[in-house]
């Protein structure tokens, strides 16, 4: 299904950028230019993140903020 008419972006589209690491709509907008147009697909569009993130399969980095607000990641788990 189509997610982002004005991008062409698909669910597939959305399940693969999870596969490879995004777990934000902000990182959805960047890469693939999701909402970047008219922003219809912004609500659509996070819902298919969260339930591709939610899926087996994927595993998310666990992502902790330092007092310098530097990022780092301490370890990997499979949701």
């Amino acid at each position: 299904m189509y997610v982002c008419v004005c991008n062409a972006v698909t669910e597939r589209h959305i399940v693969e950028a999870a596969r490879n690491g995004t777990t934000r709509l902000r990182q959805l907008r960047e890469t693939l230019g999701v909402t970047a147009e008219c922003g219809r697909c912004a609500k659509c569009a996070h819902q298919c993140l969260r339930e591709a993130l939610s899926s087996p399969g994927i595993e998310r980095e666990t992502l902790f903020r330092t007092q310098s607000d530097t990022w780092f990641s301490l370890a990997t788990e499979a949701p």
